[in-house]
Formats: structure tokens, C-alpha cells, sequence
């Protein structure tokens, strides 16, 4: 599979769980959701100042699922080559070393976006 192939399985897969969630989700659940959503729109910061800051803290959080989801979002807001290694300095920096797996992966999966 080409990483076009990989990013529209991980798109799909990611709405189709949502929408299982959201089949059963309470009120709370919802309500989480909906900040999730509005917290990455256009505000007093740009859109993808918000994903950049998205990806650190995924990073640090080491979550591998939401950094996939916001280095998908960055590369569709037009974040630079240099933009994603500056914005990974910091999530390192903030998470210490054991981001360095998430770090390796992040930077192999911007890699392939960029070939």
C-alpha cells in the first residue's frame, strides 16, 4: 500500500470507530468530542498553529493513533519540512527521550508523505 492508500485506511477506520462511539456515547462523551472539534478551528490562532501544537502534545503523550491523525492534519494545513523538525525538537525537549520511538515513526511517516 502507498501512503495515500495508508492515510485514507486510517482516516476511514478512525470515522468508523467514531461512529460506533458515538452510537452509544453519553451526554459527557459528546460534550468532550464537540470541545475536541472546536478547539482546533480557526481562533485567535491559526489553524495550523493549533495542529503543529496538536502533534507536540501527541507526541509527548506518546500516543501513536493522534500522532498519525495531526501529521495527516499538518501536512493538509501545508506545514514545512522545516516547520514539522522544529515542532518535533520541542516535543522532545518537553517529553525527554522516551518520545524517541514516537519521534523515529513520526519522522518516517512525514518521510513518505514528502517522497
Amino acid at each position: 500500500m502507498n501512503e495515500e492508500e495508508l492515510t485514507s485506511d486510517f482516516m476511514d477506520e478512525r470515522e468508523n470507530l467514531n461512529e460506533v462511539l458515538m452510537k452509544y456515547a453519553g451526554k459527557n462523551i459528546k460534550r468532550f468530542f464537540n470541545i475536541d472539534t472546536n478547539a482546533y478551528r480557526e481562533g485567535a490562532l491559526p489553524v495550523k498553529t493549533k495542529e503543529m501544537l496538536g502533534l507536540v502534545a501527541s507526541t509527548v503523550l506518546r500516543c501513536d493513533d493522534c500522532i498519525e491523525y495531526h501529521l495527516i492534519r499538518c501536512e493538509e494545513v501545508g506545514v514545512s519540512d522545516e516547520e514539522f523538525q522544529e515542532v518535533m525538537s520541542i516535543a522532545l525537549v518537553v517529553g525527554g527521550s522516551i518520545t524517541i520511538p514516537h519521534l523515529r515513526r513520526a519522522f518516517a511517516k512525514w518521510d513518505k508523505r514528502r517522497s
